[in-house]
């Protein structure tokens, strides 16, 4: 009975998805795309929390940084920032007063670690970037 019902609800949807498609509305049914790299919003290194800063100096020296996973490859899987090859992107992290975890925050730079083409901050754990502008 249980099936029976299961197979019923996933046609339901199945035909629902064909109908929007059909309708030439495709965006409700695919996956983000990436956004081009002149809409992301900007920011000056000087707006960045005090911590941001640091950990941005942090990235240009190369480090040592205070956490494990920072310059770990960063997946883009949110499709926020612009479309590059898996690697291209690296994460770091940016401390969160009073956090007992790595917090919400990081920054995320694309291209060589000491040297990245573009760097980009999130306050909200992937939710929205901003570009770091110096």
């Amino acid at each position: 009975m249980l099936r029976a019902a299961f197979v019923e609800k996933s046609k339901s949807l199945l035909a629902s998805v064909l109908l929007l498609t059909s309708l030439g509305v495709p965006d409700l049914v695919h996956a983000r795309r990436p956004l081009p790299a002149d809409s992301v919003a900007t920011m000056a290194v000087a707006e960045l929390p005090p911590q941001g800063r640091q950990t941005y100096r942090l990235i240009q020296q190369g480090g040592p940084f205070p956490y494990s996973k920072d310059g770990v490859v960063f997946g883009n899987r949110e499709r926020l920032l612009p479309a590059r090859q898996r690697g291209y992107y690296l994460e770091y992290t940016v401390k969160t007063p009073g956090s007992r975890d790595r917090g919400a925050r990081r920054i995320v730079c694309g291209g060589q670690p000491r040297t990245p083409d573009a760097c980009y901050y999130t306050g909200d754990h992937y939710a929205s970037f901003s570009r770091i502008v110096e």
